[in-house]
């Protein structure tokens, strides 16, 4: 199914700041999953692997994306319970299942880091997995906004009570990362002082090196392992209100 193309990356209107930079690119990332959508491309009978395939196709037919900054993940089922680490075996999608995306696609040379969960039939608990995970982002990030001296670890304890209070797990040992041009680049000393995890006693708000703003994402993964599923999401962190 063909959709109108929005503003191809040579075509995007300057940006002025690396937090305008990745708003924008997330945009984009939202437009596209919004397609996915209504292409109705996430459906009963196609593969993880495939869907993957379809949405990378659509990313750059659409939206001239060229590559992904991370591995693609399409999650489904069971599934729905690993992190992006795993690599499980490819397998189709069935009916009345949650299914959830994580793709970094990157869009005239910025990084957006997006992902989002879809529930195939009409499970109330399912649905509401959704809601649940989509108001603990809120609420992690209004907590972040709220206290200007939050490290990474009471971020991830605060998302991990959030889990708790509604009934879940939290379902990985992170909650985010840093987002940006070469972010990931981290000292082989300090492997984990950028990303959210318990424990951590990086400051959100503190410069880098050179006195600018760090950019986070922000991700919230709730499973229910006895019933074999949970739900993800992610987006910026620091860029933009609830």
């Amino acid at each position: 199914m063909h959709l109108p193309s929005p503003p191809r990356p040579a075509d995007a209107p300057p940006v002025s700041s690396v937090a305008e930079a990745l708003a924008l690119a997330q945009r984009q990332a939202e437009a596209l999953f919004a397609q996915v959508l209504s292409a109705g491309l996430i459906r009963p009978g196609v593969l993880e692997s495939e869907l993957s395939a379809e949405i990378h196709a659509l990313a750059r037919e659409n939206f001239g994306v060229r590559r992904h900054w991370h591995r693609r993940v399409v999650r489904s089922g069971p599934h729905t319970l690993l992190t992006y680490q795993a690599r499980p075996p490819d397998r189709r999608l069935k009916a009345d299942e949650v299914v959830y995306l994580d793709f970094g696609p990157v869009f005239n040379a910025w990084e957006a880091d997006f992902g989002r969960t879809y529930v195939l039939g009409d499970d109330p608990r399912k649905h509401q997995l959704v809601r649940d995970i989509t108001a603990a982002f809120a609420r992690g990030k209004q907590r972040y906004l709220d206290h200007s001296e939050l490290t990474a670890g009471e971020l991830y304890d605060f998302v991990c009570e959030q889990a708790r209070a509604a009934g879940w797990q939290f379902g990985a040992p992170t909650a985010g990362h840093l987002i940006g041009h070469f972010p990931h680049d981290k000292p082989a000393r300090e492997p984990g002082r950028f990303s959210i995890r318990h424990g951590n006693p990086q400051r959100l708000r503190e410069p880098d090196e050179r006195g600018a703003t760090r950019h986070w994402i922000l991700e919230i993964h709730f499973i229910d392992r006895a019933r074999g599923y949970g739900g993800f999401c992610e987006e910026l962190l620091t860029v933009g209100g609830v």
